[in-house]
């Protein structure tokens, strides 16, 4: 009887996975294919490109975006706990100030290495 549960996973499992190989199967074999050279040039906004296909990127950009991940993840975290403030105690909010705390080091650290600023 505890079986017959992972015998439904299994044919949800497979249905999924034919469900899946039939559609990509009928893409391929059903959409149109007439490649050319002006398919097949990269698309700069309508544009022809300019240049070599290599271009360098600066740091800061995804630095940027990786400190935005970070705190934003970490809000998450956050938010959940202050809607329900009352009745978690002190173990809690002790708890909470050193999350915060690791938090604030985090970005001073950062502040202080010069990654925040922009030039």
């Amino acid at each position: 009887m505890y079986l017959a549960q992972y015998r439904t996973l299994g044919l949800l499992l497979l249905i999924g996975v034919a469900f899946f190989t039939v559609a990509f199967t009928a893409n391929r074999l059903l959409r149109p294919h007439r490649p050319s050279a002006a398919k097949e040039s990269t698309y700069e906004c309508g544009l022809d490109p300019v240049g070599g296909d290599w271009a360098q990127a600066q740091i800061r950009y995804y630095v940027y975006a990786y400190l935005y991940v970070l705190f934003a993840v970490e809000s998450v975290f956050l938010f959940p706990w202050a809607v329900v403030f009352t009745g978690f105690g002190v173990t809690s909010v002790v708890e909470m100030g050193i999350f915060v705390a690791v938090l604030a080091l985090g970005i001073l650290y950062a502040w202080r290495k010069g990654v925040l600023s922009w030039t």
